[in-house]
């Protein structure tokens, strides 16, 4: 087989917004498991919606844009369901920052010789394909960026805020950018933070910029992430979060609370929380640790908290879904939480 045979079926989102899942969710509350623990996930979500005064960070573990759930995403941004994403680098640059330079995943098997598709330079996500030569010019479009920035420190906000405004400014993307997280949160002031920014494409197009520059260079600051971060929870009280797998950003979002109380702020802990996992508590792993743990360290409240314990591709769509088509999103307004920092842009 060529490469062509293989990269041939494109992976299409979903769009939960033709699909009214209110009544089929509404149903699984009557049930047992992990369907009454998604009506409840759900119902809790869509309390979110419902405060408006709470901020609502969402957090991205795993292969969610490759995997199809973009536009659920997107969905959220344009009507103001999240105010704020923690995500992992793999999300944001090779996944959705990748898709908004025109390029795209395949569908593919895990069934297939990971040998071949190396000779051929096909990346392999279960069982999503993905040009690797493709994903070097996202790399390089990184390295590009830093080229062009002023040679600082940068949280991974404000350089994912000028990845957006690169997208913008070269019209060969017009197209493509319509449909890119990066571009539209760039539009609406949504702040994205990428805790661990360099386990990522980004951090390919970094160290190529750093090998190559004499004098100073652009790095990512995380403790700069941690602190804008924890500056928006201190001007917001009320909070809640959405967390899609777990990992570094969900215990990013959750330690702003205890950073909150560190530097002496009265900031509660996050009144809302669900959680969409596969991974196990018992081996004490951050992903599967509970929110009632989390309760324990001064994060969350139990009140209004849910794991749900399913694979994303399934869980998200449906509770997104669910307060999408219930609407109580309406009135919440365009916090642009990205303006309470000054920015050096390109």
């Amino acid at each position: 087989m060529t490469k062509k045979d293989y990269l041939k079926k494109k992976i299409e989102h979903i769009d939960i917004t033709g699909h009214n899942v209110v009544p089929l969710i509404d149903e699984m509350g009557k049930m047992a498991f992990q369907a009454r623990n998604l009506h409840r996930a759900a119902n809790i979500f869509d309390r979110m919606q419902q405060d408006k005064d709470a901020v609502i960070f969402l957090t991205l573990a795993g292969s969610l844009i490759s995997a199809g759930l973009k536009k659920v995403i997107l969905t959220m941004v344009e009507h103001h369901m999240i105010d704020a994403i923690v995500a992992t680098g793999a999300n944001i640059v090779d996944q959705d920052f990748f898709e908004g330079l025109g390029f795209f995943h395949y569908h593919g098997s895990p069934f297939v010789d990971d040998n071949e598709l190396r000779e051929l330079m096909i990346d392999r996500i279960y069982d999503t394909f993905i040009d690797e030569e493709d994903l070097r010019i996202c790399d390089d479009t990184v390295s590009r960026i830093c080229e062009i920035l002023e040679k600082r420190p940068y949280s991974s906000r404000e350089f994912i805020l000028n990845m957006g405004k690169y997208l913008q400014d070269n019209e060969q993307y017009r197209q493509s950018r319509q449909e890119s997280i990066v571009y539209q949160c760039y539009k609406k002031g949504v702040p994205i933070f990428c805790p661990a920014f360099s386990d990522s494409s980004a951090g390919f197009g970094l160290v190529h910029h750093q090998f190559y520059t004499s004098g100073p260079k652009v790095t990512i600051d995380s403790a700069a992430d941690f602190l804008e971060l924890t500056k928006i929870k201190i001007a917001h009280k009320e909070s809640g979060i959405f967390m899609i797998g777990g990992g570094v950003p969900k215990n990013f979002v959750q330690d702003i609370v205890v950073a909150s109380e560190i530097l002496e702020q009265d900031a509660p802990m996050h009144k809302y929380a669900v959680q969409i996992t596969v991974a196990d508590e018992r081996d004490g792993g951050l992903s599967g640790s509970t929110l009632k743990e989390a309760s324990s360290w001064g994060k969350v409240e139990t009140t209004y908290e849910q794991m749900v314990y399913a694979e994303a591709t399934l869980a998200m769509p449906l509770i997104v879904g669910y307060a999408y088509h219930k609407q109580n999103w309406q009135g919440r307004k365009e916090r642009r939480l990205n303006e309470m920092f000054a920015e050096a842009m390109v």
